[in-house]
């Protein structure tokens, strides 16, 4: 990666020993990040996103002042170019699918290898995934149970997709498997893979549980 081209990265963490070391190490990640000033609380990071225009902001979601949460969904109403990693010691089901809601791309643990947190930096950057298939489908339950089952009847329509694959998509959503798939609309299991393959590869992510999580929270 050039020097023109590297991802400018923002972290927004209150302890200022984890938010200087994450910077210290992450900058030493291949050379391909610009580490921009740390915001110590959520006001301040909403302050540094306008004021630096980070390509990702890692975010902490227990904050001073204002939460990673409430911080996430300001900055994306201003900035919704800007991808946010959430990066925080709480798993609960709750705040993560409330930090995806949010409009953050990604979610991890403080207790990550460096090498995970850089590679799903470059991962929402371009365009893929950050999501781990556990935390996908943590995500995607608790969507289901807040919602109930039939949580495909308000998805709109996807842009890039055919009618046939947004049908398709919608039943990926509703939990049906390919050949339940194939008897609803009458098509061979095959062909059924086929267009979910299509669909997967549009999306630019890399499974079923992946796909329902973009169909229903992006």
């Amino acid at each position: 990666m050039s020097r023109i081209e590297k991802v400018r990265v923002l972290i927004a963490e209150d302890q200022t020993l984890i938010r200087e070391g994450i910077a210290t190490l992450l900058a030493q990640q291949n050379d391909d990040f610009e580490i921009l000033p740390g915001a110590s609380d959520g006001e301040q990071a909403i302050e540094f996103a306008r004021r630096y225009r980070p390509d990702v902001i890692l975010m902490d979601l227990q904050m001073p002042r204002v939460d990673g949460i409430a911080a996430t969904q300001r900055i994306l109403r201003e900035l919704p170019q800007t991808h946010i990693v959430v990066l925080t010691t709480f798993e609960t089901n709750d705040l993560i699918f409330e930090a995806v809601s949010a409009g953050a791309k990604a979610y991890l643990l403080k207790d990550a290898r460096m090498e995970e947190i850089a590679s799903t930096i470059r991962a929402v950057i371009n365009g893929q995934s950050g999501l781990s298939p556990g935390v996908a489908a943590r995500i995607l339950d608790e969507f289901k149970r807040l919602r109930g089952p039939r949580i495909s009847a308000k998805l709109p329509v996807r842009d890039g997709l055919t009618a046939r694959e947004n049908e398709i998509l919608t039943l990926i959503v509703e939990g049906k498997s390919n050949t339940e798939i194939g008897e609803r609309l009458h098509l061979a299991e095959g062909t059924v893979k086929n267009y979910v393959s299509t669909i997967l590869e549009k999306c630019q992510v890399k499974n079923r549980t992946e796909l329902a999580i973009k169909a229903i929270t992006y």
